[in-house]
């Protein structure tokens, strides 16, 4: 069959259109693939300005190989230890023992419950986490949870809780607590306050700027990574950085 020329040049305009389009659609979806699985993860270059890097971990990575895992050019590790009122980490003691014979400088960090009082959190941190000179502050880790993506509590509801939280660590511990936010759970909670707590920052899509200009301490970049040394049902590992050097990280750590 014969086309007017106009015709045909549509016709290949068209085509070549559609192809375009489609071939835009495949890389995208592929490239969605690939951050997906954490092949692909546009951070990691931002993240490989800062020179020293860690990972916090909990039970869901499995038995852990210290040894193996802090081969892996890192150089500090939060432990999970403590969540809410009475929950423990059933793999803390256990990692903590391990990982603190090990290089890496070594913390623990407590998940904050919007369900039980501040004071009641850090007795619970205290009983679990000892007061070891040479290790990381203690961490409180805010965000959102279950239902409270969608209920989120008052300013005032977490000031009542976090408040007496951090003066019990600061008590204990004789260190002010890092606090490790969702971006968030910064604009809501943070945002403006604590200016002597340091601040980790969780921003996985792109590099972190808090909106009251204040500078962070530590950066989770990644969510995605895979190293060797554990076997959990948690394939995954987060990948962090600190905002200065690894003197600078040893310096915070408890006398």
């Amino acid at each position: 069959m014969r086309f007017p020329d106009g015709s045909r040049s549509r016709r290949s305009a068209l085509r070549t259109g559609l192809w375009t389009t489609a071939a835009g659609v495949t890389v995208v979806a592929i490239l969605g693939v690939l951050v997906a699985y954490g092949v692909v993860w546009p951070n990691r270059i931002l993240a490989a300005e800062h020179d020293v890097r860690g990972v916090d971990v909990s039970h869901y990575q499995g038995e852990i190989d210290w040894d193996v895992l802090a081969a892996q050019d890192l150089d500090f590790a939060w432990i999970k230890a403590t969540e809410g009122a009475a929950h423990t980490d059933p793999r803390f003691a256990e990692s903590w023992a391990a990982a603190t014979t090990t290089d890496l400088l070594v913390g623990a960090y407590h998940f904050m419950s919007f369900e039980s009082s501040g004071a009641d959190q850090a007795a619970n941190l205290v009983a679990e986490v000892p007061a070891t000179p040479g290790t990381l502050p203690p961490v409180i880790d805010l965000e959102f949870y279950g239902p409270y993506f969608e209920d989120r509590p008052t300013p005032d509801e977490v000031h009542t809780i976090l408040d007496p939280l951090v003066a019990g660590i600061e008590e204990y511990y004789g260190v002010a607590p890092i606090i490790y936010a969702t971006g968030d759970a910064y604009d809501l909670y943070l945002a403006d306050r604590y200016p002597d707590l340091p601040i980790w920052i969780r921003s996985v899509a792109w590099a972190p700027r808090l909106p009251d200009g204040r500078p962070w301490t530590l950066w989770q970049y990644s969510n995605r990574d895979r190293l060797p040394g554990y076997d959990g049902v948690e394939p995954y590992i987060d990948m962090n950085v600190f905002a200065g050097t690894r003197e600078e990280l040893e310096a915070l750590t408890l006398d």
